[in-house]
């Protein structure tokens, strides 16, 4: 066979298979695996792996709109996929914020006209429901017929108490039109008292920022969360999930069957609590908080088990001055970071070369999982004929340090700066474009699309999911039995 591009000689993984072979890449899809090829561009990719494309589902690249100001991150689809694209990211999912009075057509449009003009990476968009009133919940399934997969609630958000039935009535539209839903789980009313109590009290600085954000109030949202899943019948997916705590909640109802995904994201994983009683520990600042290092534990246990299905940045970039702001409090500190260059590399070496997670689950819950749970499988998030061909030749001895001054990121600080790390990208390639070569990025911007799904197609990728969700979670139960005491 004739191709654009053959990569020869690596290592191609999935989260079923790994062998050396040589892929062939045609008109931005994966045409031939192994077997003879006559390529017009060659790629040696001897010693090396060779990945799909990662799939970030949580970033912030727009600004959220409000009464009164605009909270604007440092970054824009520009520079965020262009530090997406060089660690190794084609496909990125950005929560798409409607300004006031504006429907959720309206703000997807608004902003993927935006996006298509600025992005390098492929992109899907999953709008942020502010107001769950009849005439904007009613656009949901056609927007779900449109090719969105997503609608996304704040749990944290101050009305969110008094117009909780109208959620559970979004919620319940969403899932009969056949899109997943994103919950921030915390507790609003819990976390604005602990704030006022605190700031009352003299304190309210870095330090106290776990006291504010308790563990509690991220789990009760989470159960809460999942009781509005039962009623309404519904799959719901929790993001950035941070604790034991609130994981075992989630575990528990996915033993039983129960739709309930997960998202941790780098911050729970590399880092606990301790930094902030340093001077600059505003800087940590994300929601939920960092927590402790049995949370931390948890967490990897469950990216290995099968617990914590994807991993993502939450990528909310701000400048360090910002993060720092003379006079803010566990009430106005400005939360989240930069991450999406590091993302990949960081897992890899944490996870996979330390042995916390497998090659495998590496591959799982940084693109494929994702790529199912959004409607975007086969087509993204593995290694087949007929895929899209966004691929990584990743290079799993090569060592760096993490610098700011080399993210692509508008942010200038690193939370990872000094870091030594190893396994990175040396190219990325998107719809068989390459697009970052050793961590310089050489696409434009513009060249990313947005990527939608049927309505059948999201239902399908969800039904696949929960299919190996609850065989995964039938094969814990049978270990847990069989490890257990004789209890008679």
């Amino acid at each position: 066979m004739h191709v654009d591009i053959a990569i020869r000689n690596g290592t191609v993984v999935t989260p079923a298979t790994q062998a050396v072979t040589d892929l062939g890449l045609r008109d931005g899809r994966i045409v031939q695996i192994g077997g003879e090829l006559e390529a017009d561009e060659e790629f040696d990719a001897t010693g090396k792996l060779v990945l799909p494309g990662g799939i970030d589902m949580h970033v912030h690249l727009t600004p959220v709109e409000i009464e009164g100001g605009v909270v604007a991150w440092v970054d824009d689809f520009e520079s965020g996929s262009a530090a997406a694209a060089a660690g190794g990211i084609t496909t990125l999912g950005n929560m798409t914020f409607p300004r006031p009075g504006e429907g959720l057509r309206a703000a997807l449009d608004r902003t993927r006209a935006s996006a298509e003009a600025q992005s390098i990476t492929d992109f899907v968009l999953h709008p942020v429901l502010l107001d769950p009133s009849p005439a904007v919940v009613a656009e949901i399934p056609g927007l779900v017929a449109d090719g969105h997969s997503s609608i996304k609630i704040f749990m944290i958000a101050g009305d969110f108490d008094t117009r909780g039935r109208e959620y559970l009535d979004a919620l319940h539209v969403a899932g009969q039109a056949g899109a997943l839903t994103l919950f921030h789980c915390e507790d609003g009313c819990i976390i604005s008292f602990l704030c006022e109590l605190l700031i009352a009290a003299g304190g309210g600085g870095p330090a106290d920022y776990p006291a504010s954000r308790p563990i509690y109030s991220e789990a009760v949202a989470a159960a809460r969360a999942i009781a509005f899943a039962r009623a309404a019948e519904a799959p719901i997916y929790i993001v950035h999930l941070s604790s034991a705590e609130a994981l075992e909640v989630c575990r528990e109802a996915q033993a039983k069957g129960l739709p309930v995904y997960v998202e941790t994201r780098p911050l729970y994983v590399h880092l606990t609590s301790e930094p902030f009683s340093e001077p600059d520990g505003a800087k940590y600042v994300g929601n939920p908080p960092l927590r402790e290092q049995a949370d931390v534990d948890a967490l990897w246990h469950g990216l290995s088990a099968g617990h914590v299905h994807t991993f993502c940045t939450d990528h909310a970039p701000w400048n360090l001055a910002e993060k720092l702001e003379p006079g803010a409090n566990v009430a106005t500190f400005k939360p989240g970071v930069a991450d999406l260059q590091t993302l990949l590399p960081l897992l890899f070496s944490r996870g996979v070369l330390e042995g916390r997670i497998s090659l495998q689950r590496f591959v799982e819950v940084t693109s494929t999982n994702a790529a199912k749970l959004f409607g975007l499988y086969p087509r993204k998030g593995t290694i087949s004929v007929g895929a899209d061909a966004d691929l990584v030749i990743w290079d799993p001895e090569r060592t760096r340090t993490v610098r700011a001054e080399d993210d692509y990121s508008r942010s200038d600080f690193s939370l990872y700066e000094g870091w030594e790390v190893t396994g990175w990208p040396s190219h990325t390639f998107r719809r068989g474009e390459l697009i970052a070569r050793d961590g310089q990025v050489i696409a434009r911007p513009g060249s990313g699309a947005w990527m939608g799904c049927t309505s059948t197609g999201c239902r399908l990728s969800l039904a696949v999911l929960q299919k190996a969700l609850i065989a995964s979670a039938c094969s814990w139960v049978r270990l847990v039995s069989q490890s257990a005491p004789n209890a008679g």
